[in-house]
């Protein structure tokens, strides 16, 4: 008496492609199109943020010990004002919040030019208020 059921055949051998599902097989990662960066609106406000400290740090050495950070928002609206940074001199802290420049000082965001004066005028006047001297004083040759 037979048995019905599946037969097993020996699987074919595999022969190599010569061409892929697109016509692109064995391409290496090199000769992909090129893809821009990750960009985001956090990434490029910080990078600003950080070149701009530097700069103050080699400035005024009694910036060295104060920490300055990112916060998304601010804590509370103060005397009717949303604030764009707190200082924390207790701490050494400054912490500049990023969607409130962002949105309140109006940035085009088309525009980096732009967007880098403002964060740049906001981080002046940050660390203006911490030292107790005006923003324009702070370069290293007054004029």
């Amino acid at each position: 008496m037979a048995k019905w059921g599946r037969v097993r055949r020996p699987a074919p051998r595999e022969r190599p492609a010569r061409h892929g599902r697109h016509g692109r097989v064995h391409r290496s990662p090199a000769v992909r199109p090129p893809l821009p960066p990750i960009d985001t609106r956090f990434e490029r406000f910080d990078l600003v943020l950080g070149s701009t400290v530097e700069y103050l740090r080699g400035a005024w050495p009694e910036l060295d010990e104060v920490s300055f950070e990112i916060g998304t928002i601010p804590p509370a609206v103060v005397d009717g004002a949303v604030p764009r940074w707190q200082i924390l001199r207790d701490e050494k802290r400054i912490v500049f919040y990023r969607t409130a420049v962002e949105r309140f000082e109006r940035l085009d965001r088309a525009d980096p030019f732009q967007r880098r004066i403002i964060i740049e005028g906001n981080v002046f006047r940050a660390v203006g208020e911490y030292l107790g001297r005006e923003p324009w004083d702070l370069g290293p040759s007054q004029f």
